[in-house]
Parts: structure tokens; C-alpha cells; sequence
């Protein structure tokens, strides 16, 4: 009997068809990095995979990418998801690809706008935790009736945080205070929807190769919704001064390297998986052995 529930819990025994097999998951910031790697794979283990970007152009790119390998298990619902608007739209497009079912969540999109405490703006303040605090308590409230349903289905809601978040970072204030309310979101769900069946645990990540941890001279940059520009990554002066200092927590770690979008999206399947069916409210480190 205890290995029945185990497996129902779990969905299949051994997995043959796919980790994620019959599920439907809203992948945020999946044009792109993290989250369009997180797609691939989800898809790859049998999901269907809606992806979610301010930027259509790559948004469709992804989703013709996935399609073209796996027929029918992407779709894409460009827009911004500080716009509340958008995020019916999105819930409402996504149950419509799941059958009236949606199980999964990933809150992966965002971006920084550094700047010293005393130097910064309220506009920096207040875009960096409508990004990553309003938007996906938003867009999990407006999909919490697919969520808050007892039919023996596994959910998952996945929040994406920094170390940061946990550490806190100098000329991150707004960045750090809203990574780290991700972390109080999910073990909050985590008590809320348990009930439910739903798991919620949060991915946070030390350096990884990304837009955001390059040096900004390479250009990289995002547009706010009210249209200003923000340069992405970091000074170049910066990452080389981290980067000789022994004491540099955020560069150095045991693996003596930054970690790939590819490892990075792979945490985030782990999670996602069975095989975590029994933790729920955790934050994993994804860090490469940081603060060791």
C-alpha cells in the first residue's frame, strides 16, 4: 500500500515515459537563458511548456525550437509580466494547452538595476520588486484555481532567487531584498496549498553564466515597461577586481568555475521532478559550493 501512494504521488514508478509526463508548465523569462534551457528539458521529460517572455521575437523562437523536436508541447504568450492584464491572458491561454489543467509554475523572469543604497532610485526600487515579488504573486494567485484542487494531481510552483537573496550583495539592495522575498513567497505556499498537494520550493543561484553576470561592456541591456533602457551585467573593472580577490564569495566557490544555463535549468527540473516529491518549502543553492 505504502508503495502505491508512493507512486501515485510520484505519477510513474520508474519514469519510462518522462519525469514530466502529462504535465503543463508556465515557464517565465523563457525566451531566453535559465528559463528557455528549463523549456527544452521540461519538454524533453513530456511536458508541455508554455512559454512566457517580454520578448516575442525569442519567445516564438523557442517554442518553434521545442516544437520542431517534440510536436505540440510548446506554445508561446509573450508580454510583461508586470502587467496584470497579460497575466490573465497568459493563465487563461495556458489551462486552455492543459486541458483544463495547469501543474506547474517556474517564476523565473527579471532582470537588475544596481546601484549603491545611497544612489538608489525609487524607480530602480520599485521596478525590481514589481519584477520579482508583485508579478509572480500575481501570476500565482490568478492560477491558484488550478492549483488549489484536490484531484491527486501533483503541482509544483518553483520561485527563482539569488544568493543574494540569501547573502545579500553590496549595490543590490533592491535586487537582494527581492530575491529574498521569494523565499518567504514559496515557504508560504508551501503552507497554504500543501493541502492541496502542492510543492513550492525555491532555486537559488550563485554565478552563472548568464546576460546578468557578464561583463556590461558586452551590451547586453533590458527595457523597462515604461521604456528606459537598463544596461545588464557587470562593470568590467568590477568582475576583474572579484575575480583576484581570494575573498570574492560571489566568484569563487569549490568548483573554482560559474555554473552553466544548462546546470542551472537542470536544478530547476530536479525540483520539478518526482524524485523531490517529498520536500516542499526548501531553498535549494544551486552555487557550485559557495560560503563553504
Amino acid at each position: 500500500m505504502a508503495q502505491q501512494r508512493l507512486q501515485q504521488i510520484a505519477g510513474h514508478g520508474n519514469f519510462p515515459r518522462g519525469l514530466l509526463e502529462g504535465k503543463t508548465a508556465i515557464i517565465t523569462g523563457s525566451g531566453q537563458g535559465i528559463g528557455a534551457e528549463a523549456a527544452r528539458l521540461f519538454a524533453n521529460e513530456g511536458a508541455k511548456v508554455v512559454i512566457c517572455d517580454v520578448d516575442s521575437k525569442k519567445s516564438s523562437a523557442v517554442a518553434d525550437e521545442i516544437c520542431a523536436s517534440f510536436p505540440g508541447r510548446a506554445i508561446f504568450v509573450p508580454g510583461d509580466v508586470t502587467d496584470p492584464v497579460y497575466l490573465q491572458n497568459l493563465v487563461t491561454k495556458a489551462g486552455e494547452f492543459g486541458q483544463g489543467k495547469i501543474h506547474i509554475i517556474v517564476n523565473n523572469a527579471g532582470f537588475t538595476w544596481d546601484g549603491v543604497i545611497h544612489k538608489l532610485t525609487d524607480k530602480q526600487w520599485e521596478t525590481i520588486i514589481a519584477v520579482h515579488n508583485t508579478a509572480p504573486f500575481r501570476l500565482i494567485r490568478e492560477a491558484s484555481p488550478y492549483f488549489r484542487v484536490k484531484d491527486n494531481d501533483v503541482r509544483v510552483i518553483i520561485n527563482i532567487s539569488s544568493v543574494a537573496g540569501t547573502h545579500g550583495n553590496a549595490g543590490q539592495a533592491n535586487y537582494s531584498l527581492a530575491k529574498a522575498g521569494m523565499i518567504g513567497l514559496t515557504k508560504t505556499i508551501a503552507k497554504e496549498w500543501s493541502q492541496f498537494g502542492v510543492r513550492a520550493c525555491t532555486v537559488a543561484y550563485g554565478r552563472i553564466e548568464t546576460r546578468l553576470t557578464r561583463a556590461r561592456e558586452e551590451g547586453a541591456f533590458m527595457v523597462t515597461p515604461d521604456g528606459q533602457r537598463v544596461a545588464l551585467g557587470i562593470p568590467g573593472a568590477q568582475l576583474a577586481k572579484a575575480s583576484s580577490s581570494a575573498k570574492s564569495s560571489y566568484v569563487h566557490n569549490t568548483l573554482e568555475r560559474a555554473g552553466t544555463v544548462a546546470e542551472a535549468a537542470g536544478v530547476i527540473l530536479a525540483v520539478a521532478s518526482p524524485y523531490f516529491s517529498y520536500v516542499n518549502g526548501q531553498t535549494i543553492e544551486a552555487t557550485g559550493g559557495m560560503f563553504l
